[in-house]
């Protein structure tokens, strides 16, 4: 029995390994951060696997890219991309899909439990990526944010509630699909 849920949970964290990855050729280059759909399946990988499967989606998407595959935006891979511009935001996907999976995690998952989780995700996102964006550009603190955060906050809104939304229709599926037999 143990092995057929260790099975399941390296399917499950795998697969949203390259559902993260894919959302990164989804991507609208805007200045050194692009709008992209990473996120997206970050906050949905806390809100369906929790935090602990959750954060390993995220760390072997991560260690993929480090080790040079082309799973960042614009198609590229590489230990650059996480000490570059954008290296904050991708070390943010970390805690923001641990504290995600940790606020909606429990028993009766409401619908506005899911919606503060994604929305803590995302803000957890901007506070590792602007300081960081900051840190290595040498912008202003004005500057990082009118780059780095505020032309993304309504994307990310919708993102926040496409999640919401997906999570509510998945769960009960994936609830039937991941019990064991």
């Amino acid at each position: 029995m143990s092995s057929t849920n260790d099975i399941h949970n390296t399917v499950y964290a795998s697969l949203f390994a390259a559902l993260i990855a894919v959302g990164a050729f989804i991507a609208i280059p805007v200045g050194p951060v692009p709008i992209v759909l990473q996120n997206f399946f970050v906050l949905l990988a806390g809100l369906t696997l929790g935090s602990r499967l959750g954060m390993v989606s995220v760390a072997v998407y991560l260690l993929a890219g480090a080790v040079g595959l082309p799973v960042f935006a614009g198609a590229t891979g590489g230990i650059g991309r996480i000490l570059g511009p954008t290296g904050g935001y991708l070390l943010g996907y970390l805690p923001a899909v641990w504290v995600t999976g940790f606020i909606a995690g429990g028993e009766g998952k409401k619908w506005h439990r899911d919606a503060a989780a994604a929305v803590c995700g995302s803000l957890i996102v901007y506070a590792c990526g602007v300081p960081w964006l900051k840190g290595i550009t040498g912008m202003t603190w004005g500057a990082s944010l009118g780059v780095g955060m505020l032309p993304f906050l309504a994307g990310d809104a919708a993102k926040v509630a496409a999640a919401v939304w997906v999570i509510r229709v998945v769960r009960p599926v994936f609830r039937s699909v991941a019990q064991p037999t």
